[in-house]
């Protein structure tokens, strides 16, 4: 009988030996797991905190660009850059005064917020530009993508898609930062209604003249009448700042409202644009409800404006102040219309295809209506919003005319 009684005493010494173990791993297992989840909870909180800094690394997407723009040939030095200066100064003292003479308006003080700029001075310049313009609508996004106590997960995702943004931005800043000339700098949303700043990008004028086969000097006249005459546009004309800026405060707020699903949408519609299979709207329009539409074709029809009337004046005002200026301007619009098809799909991906529509059809539109009327009509355009052309009398210049001079 002694035996069995041993086995038995053995058997329970081992069975509560195996429970101790299993006592001590589901302890080892919970105070691990606990770690575990705090460790979590904790990180979840910093991603949260630093997703939530912002939608874009704007460090990052300045010096992205800056290192594509500076890859491109035929940088400057800082005393080269300097050195250009006077000649623009003599170009813009020979401009304004013609411009003012031809438009009806002086243009005091423009001559003084004309800077000489290489590519990384101009993408430093257009990187605040955007930042200010995201920062709008940026809180209203970070709410939807990184809710507080949205956890490590959705923190996460919204970590790359600052990466990915940051990435696009800088590439497509970089990539416009080789091919801009010139640029009337305004703060369109800005609380203060300062005066705008002209920038020529001093190595892109200089390759572009070279490229066409024309002299530099009047090249630099030619785009300076450009951009003098987008400040005559804005600066003669206080109410258009604010109708602009009224119409892309509301697109933002409307996009910023709706953006659960953009990512998505915006996918699909890139690959109907590549497909060609858009139904005739151009991509970006197919992300927009019946109002933002309206106010995007508005704000459309008044670049247009813009940039045709200034496209129109380059040449007209030209004549006499530019030496060659039907040569320059005809072999500079030819180059226009070549690009290479990796050119062309950068320029719809990024919708930068629009600015050079918006060339065409607004030069277009202000030329019929000098034909039609003389050039003097072409004042009655600038009365106030009531008499800017719609994005259907751009293309047909006729209705406007009914409209607006019968």
């Amino acid at each position: 009988m002694s035996e069995p009684r041993s086995e038995s005493r053995s058997a329970r010494r081992s069975w509560r030996s195996r429970g101790w173990r299993a006592d001590r791993r589901w302890q080892a297992g919970f105070i691990l797991g606990s770690a575990i989840g705090a460790a979590a909870t904790v990180l979840g909180r910093r991603a949260e905190r630093v997703a939530r800094r912002g939608l874009v690394d704007w460090g990052a997407v300045e010096r992205i660009a800056i290192r594509r723009a500076e890859r491109a040939p035929g940088g400057l030095s800082a005393l080269e850059l300097k050195a250009a200066e006077g000649a623009y100064r003599e170009a813009m003292a020979r401009v304004v005064p013609r411009l003012g003479e031809a438009l009806g308006t002086a243009l005091p003080g423009v001559v003084e917020r004309a800077s000489v700029v290489d590519r990384a001075g101009w993408v430093r310049a257009n990187v605040g530009t955007f930042r200010a313009l995201i920062s709008r609508m940026e809180q209203d996004l970070l709410d939807q993508v990184v809710p507080e106590g949205g956890g490590i997960t959705r923190a996460t995702m919204a970590l790359a898609n600052r990466w990915v943004t940051s990435q696009q931005l800088g590439y497509l800043l970089g990539f416009m930062g080789t091919r801009v000339l010139g640029q009337y700098d305004l703060a369109m949303l800005s609380a203060e209604a300062e005066d705008g700043r002209l920038l020529f990008v001093e190595e892109n004028i200089r390759g572009t003249a070279h490229a066409l086969g024309i002299p530099v000097a009047p090249f630099r006249t030619w785009i300076a009448l450009h951009e003098t005459t987008h400040a005559f546009e804005f600066e003669a004309h206080p109410w258009l700042r604010p109708y602009l800026a009224e119409r892309l405060e509301r697109q933002l707020s409307l996009f910023s409202g709706s953006a659960t699903s953009l990512g998505r949408d915006t996918l699909r519609a890139i690959g109907r644009a590549l497909r060609g299979d858009s139904g005739g709207e151009h991509w970006m329009e197919t992300l927009m409800g019946e109002e933002q539409k309206r106010l995007f074709r508005e704000t459309q029809a008044v670049m247009s404006l813009l940039e045709g009337f200034s496209d129109y004046v380059m040449d007209e005002v030209g004549r006499g102040l530019v030496e060659g200026v039907e040569e320059i301007s005809s072999r500079f619009h030819e180059r226009r219309q070549r690009r290479t098809g990796f050119e062309r799909a950068v320029l719809r991906l990024t919708g930068m295809d629009l600015k050079l529509e918006q060339y065409a059809k607004g030069e277009r539109f202000v030329r019929a209506v000098a034909e039609a009327r003389g050039r003097p009509a072409l004042a009655r355009i600038w009365d106030g919003p009531e008499s800017l052309p719609s994005s259907d009398e751009i293309a047909d210049p006729q209705l406007w005319i009914k409209r607006v001079l019968a």
